[in-house]
């Protein structure tokens, strides 16, 4: 069994999806789509940067997003592999879920892209800039990770925000309660504590003005029936019901990204190999969540074309 994976913020980097538009129409095309329904000139940020531009949450989340569906359409009309024979299943980690929903029909590309614009607005009005923050604790597991959480909080919000793999989980919340835990790291057994450069404390309670934001726009652009199971990040669990997932959706928001539970329960229910269009991130925390599972990395267009071969 196979699942393909999306990644999710911080995979954007200046440059991303140029060599495929320049080597594939198909891509292009998904790049035009993108900027046709944000009215804005998305791709060209993308590939000439300025990179404080792409970095932008509202930017970053549909670049993502549309780089990962110009690799998978290249691989479906150029490599003639079709999703729904070459996979089992889809998730994606944090917005990656909603490029996860896009790949198997649920979403059209532009309202993914737009629902993803407004994700990132929504998410970086909810906290004036300064106010939250969010850190990387290296070498510790769930456990460490949420007595450091409850220990640095102090009556602040200081939360688990994801549960990327056995050693690696992030905290977020007030920037005080968020700089205590940096600080505290060592008296929990920690390996390193690393302020996350972003704009906003994602995936905590301070977010639940973007969820409401969220909550109002799916109930207008709600999810239609998927191609295939999509694993929700905040149950770890496969969904088929597009209420079911709407509502996690406006979840996620607020939730945690359980990652490390995700790949673990697509590995008990027979998955063997991740293919991660669009990006090198989820590929690594696979690899250590469970060294056994096969990972592929699917970015170039020389990548796609090994996967077609391989595939086909």
């Amino acid at each position: 069994m196979r699942a393909f994976v999306f990644p999710g913020q911080g995979s954007q980097k200046v440059g991303m999806g140029t060599e495929l538009a320049q080597s594939s129409q198909i891509a292009r095309e998904v790049f035009e789509e993108a900027d046709d329904a944000l009215g804005q000139k998305l791709f060209a940020i993308m590939s000439d940067g300025p990179e404080d531009q792409l970095t932008l949450t509202e930017n970053a989340q549909p670049a993502i997003m549309a780089h990962a569906m110009a690799v998978l359409r290249v691989l479906e009309k150029e490599g003639g592999i079709t999703l729904t024979q070459a996979a089992d299943c889809v998730a994606g980690h944090s917005l990656g879920e909603y490029t996860a929903l896009c790949s198997v029909g649920a979403f059209s590309l532009a309202d993914t892209a737009r629902l993803l614009k407004l994700r990132g607005q929504a998410m970086q009005a909810a906290v004036p800039v300064g106010v939250g923050a969010m850190c990387a604790l290296l070498g510790a597991d769930l456990d460490k990770a949420q007595a450091l959480a409850e220990a640095a909080a102090e009556g602040q919000v200081c939360q688990v925000a994801n549960d990327n793999d056995p050693t690696q989980v992030v905290l977020s919340g007030h920037r005080e309660a968020i700089e205590r835990a940096v600080a505290m790291v060592k008296d929990h057994g920690i390996k390193r504590g690393v302020l996350l450069p972003v704009s906003a404390p994602f995936h905590c309670d301070l977010m639940q003005p973007a969820a409401d934001a969220m909550a109002e726009a799916l109930a207008k652009v709600p999810p239609q029936a998927f191609r295939l199971p999509v694993y929700a990040n905040v149950l770890a669990a496969q969904v088929i019901e597009p209420d079911q997932e709407r509502s996690l959706l406006v979840e996620q928001v607020c939730g945690r990204v359980r990652w490390r539970e995700s790949v673990l329960s697509m590995r008990e229910a027979g998955v063997e190999e991740f293919v991660e269009v669009g990006g090198k991130v989820l590929g690594p925390m696979i690899g250590r969540i469970d060294p056994e599972a096969k990972v592929t990395s699917v970015v170039t267009m020389a990548d796609i074309e090994a996967l077609a071969k391989e595939i086909g």
